[in-house]
Order: C-alpha cells, then sequence, then structure tokens
C-alpha cells in the first residue's frame, strides 16, 4: 500500500486507512466474527491506520478494536480516535472530559498512547470551547506522551477555517468533502492547510452511500438533485461495466493532498474489494463522463450542526 507522509508530523499513512465505525453497529448489526477479521484483513493489506471514536457504537468500536488489536504489535499500526461527541446529541468538550475521554479510550483500545486524537464533530458546539478550553487541554495530555498529535473533524468547511486561523493544529479529518460530487475541502480548504504543514485525512468517499449503488440510508442529508445526479452517475458506470465505488474510491486516494482516505466496513470481503480497485488503473474516460453529469451539482451539501457554523 502506497504511504504519504501527513503534514508536518512525523505519521506515513496509508493512502487507504480503516474506519472502524462500522465495527460499533453504527449502520448495521454486525458478527464479531466479521469485526475481527475485518481488522485482520485490514492490516495484512496495508491499511494500518485505524480511524474509531467512542461515538461509535457508544463506545463499542473502541472496545471491540482493542481486543482485536490485542496480539498485534503496536508499532505496526497507527491509531486515531475522537473526543466530545459520545452520542446523536451529546456533547462535551470541556477540558475535564477531555483528560476523562482521553484515558478511557486508552484503557478500551488496550494502549498506552494514541497517535491522533481529534475533536468529534466540532459544528455542534461553538467554537470558542474548542479553541480556548479543548485544544489547549489536549496540548497538555500531548505533553505527558499519552497523545502524539491533536487535530479536529467535522462536515463544514466553515469550522477548518476559523479553527486553523486560531489555533496551532497537527491535522484535521474532513468527511464526505473530497468525492466524485463534492471537492471542496481540495478547492477551498487544502492551499491553507497545507501553508501551515496541517495533515489532511480524508473519510468518506462514497459520500454516505450516495456513490455507490447501495440504496440511501434514511439518515442521508443530500438533497434529491444531488441523489439524482448520483444514480445517473451510477448507471453510466454500470453501463461501462464499473461499479461506481470503484470509481470514487480510485478517485479519492488519487489526490496526494489527501494523506489518506477513509473507508469504513465490518465486512472482509469489502476490505479485499477496495485493495484490488486502487490496483486497477483508473478510466480517466469514464471519470470525465462522470464528473461532467455531476457538474450540476457539484459541491452542493447540506446543513450541519449549529447554524452560525456553516
Amino acid at each position: 500500500m502506497e504511504t504519504r507522509k501527513l503534514g508536518n508530523t512525523d505519521l506515513e499513512l496509508p493512502i487507504l486507512s480503516f474506519g472502524a465505525s462500522s465495527l460499533g453497529s453504527e449502520f448495521r448489526s454486525v458478527q464479531l466474527d466479521d469485526v475481527f477479521e475485518s481488522v485482520r484483513t485490514a492490516l495484512d493489506l496495508g491499511l494500518n491506520f485505524i480511524d474509531t471514536s467512542p461515538y461509535y457504537g457508544r463506545g463499542k468500536s473502541e472496545v471491540l478494536l482493542g481486543i482485536a488489536l490485542k496480539e498485534v504489535p503496536r508499532e505496526s499500526y497507527t491509531l486515531c480516535t475522537k473526543l466530545g461527541r459520545y452520542d446523536a446529541d451529546k456533547f462535551d468538550f470541556s477540558a475535564n472530559r477531555v483528560v476523562e475521554s482521553v484515558d478511557v479510550s486508552l484503557q478500551r483500545l488496550g494502549t498506552d498512547h494514541l497517535d491522533i486524537i481529534l475533536c468529534h464533530d466540532i459544528e455542534f458546539v461553538p467554537l470558542n470551547q474548542i479553541v480556548e478550553e479543548t485544544l489547549p487541554a489536549l496540548r497538555k495530555i500531548q505533553e505527558s506522551g499519552k497523545v502524539r498529535y491533536v487535530g479536529i473533524s467535522g462536515y463544514p468547511m466553515k469550522v477548518f477555517h476559523e479553527i486553523s486561523a486560531q489555533a496551532d493544529l497537527d491535522c484535521i479529518l474532513s468527511y464526505n468533502q473530497y468525492t466524485l460530487q463534492n471537492t471542496r475541502l481540495a478547492d477551498e480548504l487544502v492551499p491553507e492547510l497545507k501553508a501551515k504543514g496541517v495533515g489532511v485525512i480524508n473519510g468518506g468517499p462514497f459520500a454516505a452511500r450516495l456513490l455507490t449503488n447501495a440504496p440511501l440510508p434514511a439518515w442521508h442529508k443530500d438533497p434529491q438533485n444531488v441523489r439524482d445526479a448520483a444514480r445517473k452517475a451510477a448507471e453510466h458506470c454500470e453501463k461501462n461495466g464499473v461499479d461506481i465505488a470503484q470509481l470514487a474510491l480510485q478517485f479519492s486516494c488519487a489526490n496526494p493532498d489527501m494523506t489518506t482516505t477513509v473507508a469504513g466496513s465490518a465486512n472482509p470481503n469489502n476490505i479485499r474489494k477496495w485493495v484490488e480497485w486502487l490496483a486497477e488503473p483508473m478510466d480517466e474516460a469514464l471519470l470525465a463522463d462522470v464528473l461532467q453529469i455531476l457538474e450540476p451539482v457539484k459541491n452542493i451539501g447540506h446543513a450541519e450542526g449549529l447554524p452560525e457554523n456553516n
């Protein structure tokens, strides 16, 4: 698996990483055998950067990861978890909870240090708390060695602009904003972050199943015109014998400004398929067709979190 350096850190991450949200049964019920095989498969195939959160399964993802990684040498993988979001509508970015959350995650994951810790979905809270309280608390923990690098995650571009202008960050994780349909991360934010040496982690190459042949989940938020265009693009790919998900994954991973793209699954066969797709050349003519189909809805997304953070 090809790797890229994460900003000014000393981390080399694979261009495709393993997202462990599915291990927490976030999207469907999962079997323990599939969970453990998925982790083993990801590591065997070079997806040795793992992203999780206390929010995923309300602790379940971290607990199961800790079990799955118990006999795996710690130096063989890079681990990222998050803090601040603990349920659909439960957020706590206070300094006291920062300290507690890091320690709980370390215990669940069975490790003495986290390679990356991210403030999770910061668009749901006033951003001044992140700057004035949360990040300073994390920097103190960083000095203790429990955390190596510190960053933020979220959906609206505005939160990244505002926080990076007021605080030092090692990295950020943006989701669903560098895909076949939406390239705002690269268009609007990457130049600013690169100039500061902030590493970029891209989550969600399939845009919450928008860029797949699977039915959209009930919680999908993109407007109907985006959904219609994506379906048209998927049908065009199918006529050409290609799964649109393959093109979506290849596209997201091809950009050298995205250190890594995080995709999650508790199905080991999906992980094997993704690696096979990345080994194949991208169909540039088909890509051009798909981008043209999606052009009328390019960069159209949805609001997330507090109105003032969008």
